[in-house]
C-alpha cells in the first residue's frame, strides 16, 4: 500500500511541474502582430514629412509651368482677365503692382525680382491681362519657341512670321500670329538680323499692347 502511495504522489508533483512556471523565453504565435517600435529613433525614421506649406516657408512658384502660356493667355487666365484672375492662376506673389492712374498700364511680376529685372512678367492694362513678358531661356513659348535660339531656328518653328527692325537696335521683331484664328500675337526679339540672330526675349498677348516696344508705353 505505501509503495501505491508513493507511485501516486511522484505522478502528481510530476504533472504540476509540467504545468507550472512559464519558459522565459517563449516562442510568439505565427500570426501575431508584430509590436510597433516607439523608440524616438524610429518615430523620426518613420514619421512622414509635413506638407504643410508654412513648414516648407515661400508659397512663390518659380516659373511657368510647360504649356500654361498659350495664344489665349496664362493657364485658366485668358486676355481680357482681370488681375485677380492673374493671380490666382500663378499661384504666388506675383507683387503689389499697380497704375499710375486708373486703367493705366503696369505689371504684375514674380518676387523676388533679380538684379538683372524681370524674367516673366504679365502686363495689365485698362483693368484687364493683355500680354505676357518671358526673358528666360527655360520657358518655351507656344510652339516651341525660346529665348537663346537663332533666328533661322525659330522660323523653322512657325509659318507666316511678318519681320519689322527693332526700334533701338539692329535687331528684328519677329511677328507671329494665332494659327488658330485667335485674336493672340507672338513677338520675338532678336540681337541682329541674320539667320544666326539669337533671340533674347519674346512677348504674347493681344494688339495694340503686344506690340509696345517699351512695356508699358
Amino acid at each position: 500500500m505505501r509503495t501505491l502511495l508513493s507511485i501516486a504522489l511522484l505522478a502528481a508533483l510530476a504533472g504540476c511541474g509540467q504545468g507550472g512556471t512559464p519558459d522565459a523565453t517563449p516562442t510568439a504565435p505565427v500570426d501575431a502582430a508584430p509590436v510597433a517600435d516607439t523608440s524616438p529613433t524610429a518615430i523620426a525614421t518613420d514619421t512622414p514629412a509635413s506638407t504643410d506649406a508654412s513648414a516648407g516657408g515661400s508659397l512663390r512658384v518659380d516659373r511657368p509651368a510647360d504649356g500654361t502660356i498659350t495664344f489665349k493667355g496664362f493657364g485658366p487666365a485668358n486676355f481680357g482677365a482681370t488681375q485677380e484672375d492673374v493671380r490666382m492662376a500663378w499661384g504666388g506673389d506675383l507683387g503689389d503692382g499697380k497704375p499710375d492712374e486708373a486703367g493705366g498700364c503696369y505689371y504684375l511680376v514674380p518676387q523676388p525680382v533679380g538684379t538683372d529685372g524681370f524674367r516673366t512678367a504679365f502686363m495689365i492694362e485698362g483693368d484687364k491681362f493683355v500680354r505676357i513678358d518671358v526673358r528666360r531661356d527655360d520657358v518655351a513659348a507656344p510652339g516651341g519657341g525660346k529665348v537663346g535660339m537663332r533666328k533661322a531656328q525659330v522660323a523653322a518653328l512657325y509659318a507666316g512670321i511678318e519681320e519689322e527692325p527693332h526700334k533701338y537696335t539692329d535687331g528684328q521683331y519677329l511677328r507671329v500670329k494665332d494659327p488658330a484664328g485667335g485674336s493672340g500675337v507672338m513677338v520675338f526679339e532678336t540681337d541682329g538680323a541674320g539667320d544666326d540672330a539669337t533671340v533674347t526675349e519674346w512677348r504674347i498677348g493681344i494688339p495694340p499692347q503686344v506690340d509696345y516696344v517699351e512695356g508699358c508705353s
